[in-house]
């Protein structure tokens, strides 16, 4: 937990001296975005739930064949650290530990006809379970992140 909190405060810090750079960078690597489908699902889930969450937690954990998997869960403010993504009215909290591992990646929703969840097009994954489960995910590479606009 206290490498992951690290790395999240890495990414952190160069967030910030990309912003105080000549050009605000902060936009083009914002550490997740939403389709339209997936920010009204997330809209719709907290609306359901009257005044008790004001958007859904992401984030990951190791389990499952691939190596990782994707958390979700109601939440009523951002935690310590966290950084919010805000879409259309949805919100999203992204847990500190995560932020490495979904820079760059765009939440969606489907709806198909054997199921329907959040899908996250990450380019941070390198290979899936079968099931579709679980993933393997390799860090966001900050340096090439860095130099791809210097």
């Amino acid at each position: 937990m206290k490498a992951s909190l690290a790395l999240a405060a890495q990414a952190n810090h160069l967030f910030e001296s990309i912003e105080t750079g000549s050009e605000d960078l902060m936009g083009r690597f914002a550490i997740m975005s939403m389709t339209e489908a997936a920010s009204e699902r997330v809209r719709s889930i907290v609306s359901s739930r009257g005044d008790t969450a004001s958007g859904i937690r992401v984030g990951v954990k190791k389990g499952g064949c691939a190596g990782m998997e994707y958390t979700i869960a109601l939440a009523d403010a951002a935690a310590p650290g966290e950084d919010v993504v805000e879409y259309a009215g949805a919100k999203v909290f992204v847990s500190p530990e995560a932020v490495l591992f979904l820079l760059g990646t765009q939440m969606d929703y489907e709806e198909t006809t054997l199921r329907s969840g959040f899908v996250f097009n990450n380019p941070n994954q390198t290979s899936a379970c079968g099931c579709g489960e679980s993933v393997e995910l390799k860090k966001a590479d900050l340096a090439a992140l860095a130099g791809a606009d210097a």
